[in-house]
């Protein structure tokens, strides 16, 4: 059975969700008591009655938190400016069932940033899943293309969800594998 020891909330508020690992979206009604076990990247991993959910950073304020800032770039950034917020904002996407972001993952295979017309920009990602069946799948990618277009130029992320090659724990960066105790 799984015993959660995070920190307990009430939802104060009617808020969007997503059941772990289904991928199913819902509503959790206002007063519902629950207890997060993650906290990671701007979402929260809720234990509610034996089920796992998912709240976005932007309705982190139904469990009393504070919604996630938006990035910002320096005045006069550079092309490897942008770069380096949209992989930073990579950095900030999680498994909600794994503790580690999805560049650490090595779940991230190529990122294109092309620049359009005046400071304009667009993304092309591909990344896969630590395993093809994942019905957390087409949210983690939703995330991907939320976070990395909050990036300020990008207009445009293009999020593709690939299988070759297949992901292994190879991929993983030393520090992930610490982390999971792997190394």
């Amino acid at each position: 059975m799984y015993s959660p020891n995070g920190e307990p909330v009430i939802f104060n508020r009617d808020c969007d969700a997503v059941v772990i690992p289904a991928g199913e979206s819902g509503t959790i009604p206002e007063g519902v008591e629950g207890v997060i076990t993650q906290a990671l990247g701007g979402s929260y991993t809720v234990y509610i009655q034996g089920n796992l959910f998912r709240i976005a950073g932007v309705d982190a304020d139904a469990i009393g938190k504070e919604p996630t800032p938006l990035p910002e770039l320096p005045e006069n950034a550079s092309d490897k400016d942008v770069e380096d917020l949209v992989w930073d904002q990579m950095h900030t996407c999680f498994d909600p069932e794994i503790p580690i972001d999805i560049v650490e993952l090595g779940l991230v295979y190529y990122c294109n940033i092309e620049k359009l017309d005046g400071e304009r920009r667009k993304v092309d990602i591909q990344m896969t899943l630590t395993a093809p069946g994942c019905g957390m799948g087409d949210i983690i990618a939703s995330d991907v293309k939320h976070k990395v277009e909050l990036v300020p130029t990008v207009e445009v992320c293009n999020v593709e969800l690939v299988f070759d090659p297949p992901w292994s724990a190879d991929m993983m960066t030393d520090a992930a594998k610490l982390q999971t105790g792997m190394l």
